[in-house]
Parts: structure tokens; sequence; C-alpha cells
């Protein structure tokens, strides 16, 4: 069994955080997506959103990602330009518009969809001849270390 000391010098704190990093870049990059233009972090899950909760208002949307309205209004016109989403005014309420995906948008997401179905292809892969126990071994470490983040960073909030 691996004592505190050997832990430390296996520098596994190290490793996670470079991992972390390392998604974040891999995730956050511009990518086309099928389309013909590129698509921003920002943007790409705004279309996922939009297609998630068809029809949804700015109002809505803004509520659901946790931004302003300013913000979802300032991209939504830069997908609205790039050919990927459309706004039909509510016949419900006049002042609001109802936010769905071109056949554009559609591609993009079916494609982002198929971006992090391949991540998850290459987990299972890796984990493929793990057994059972070493598997759940690894999902309860990662909710544990969560959890702590979690605890941590509200005491450090403070």
């Amino acid at each position: 069994m691996m004592n505190i000391d050997n832990i430390k010098k296996a520098k596994i704190s190290y490793h996670l955080l470079e991992l972390i990093e390392k998604v974040l870049e891999i995730d956050k990059k511009t990518r086309y997506y099928g389309t013909d233009t590129p698509l921003f972090h920002s943007e790409i899950h705004m279309i996922k959103a939009i297609k998630e909760n068809e029809g949804i208002h700015i109002t809505g949307l803004a509520e659901k990602l946790g931004v302003t309205k300013g913000a979802v209004s300032q991209v939504t016109i830069k997908l609205q330009k790039k050919g990927l989403i459309i706004k039909e005014r509510d016949i419900n309420n006049y002042s609001k518009f109802l936010l769905k995906l071109t056949p554009m948008g559609e591609v993009a997401y079916n494609n982002h969809l198929k971006f992090h179905q391949d991540i998850d292809q290459m987990l299972a892969d890796i984990l493929s001849d793990e057994s059972e126990e070493k598997i759940n071994f690894l999902k309860d470490f990662l909710i544990t270390l969560e959890h702590k983040l979690d605890i941590f960073e509200d005491k450090t909030e403070k």
C-alpha cells in the first residue's frame, strides 16, 4: 500500500492539473464542426443549448447558461450572421424572438456531439481491459475529489 510520502512523490496532483489543462485546451479550441466557419467555445455551446431547448428566448437562454442577456445577444448575432441559427418572432409575444438551429447549425451540433462521443470512446478504450473494481475506484475517486474541491473552493472564497 502506498503511504502519503509516496503519493506526494508521485506528484499525482501535478499530473492531474496537467491533464485538466490539456482537456480545457482541447475543449476551448476553435473548430469548424463540419461547417465552413470557425466556431468558438462559447458559440458551439450556445448552439448546443439552443438545440436542446429549441424555441427558447434570449432571456431563457441567458438564465440557462448563467450569463447576461447582452452576452447571449452578442453571440446569437454572430451565430445568425454565420448562418447557424435563426431568430423567429414569438407569435405569443412580439417583443421576443425564438431561437432555432439552421441545417448548418444542426451539422455543427451533431459534429460537436460526435467530438464528445470520440473522447468518451477514447476513455472506454483505455479502460476496456480494467477490472470493474478499478473502474469503480476511479469513478469514486473522481466523485470524491470533485466534492472535496467544492469544499476547498468554499473555504478559499471566504
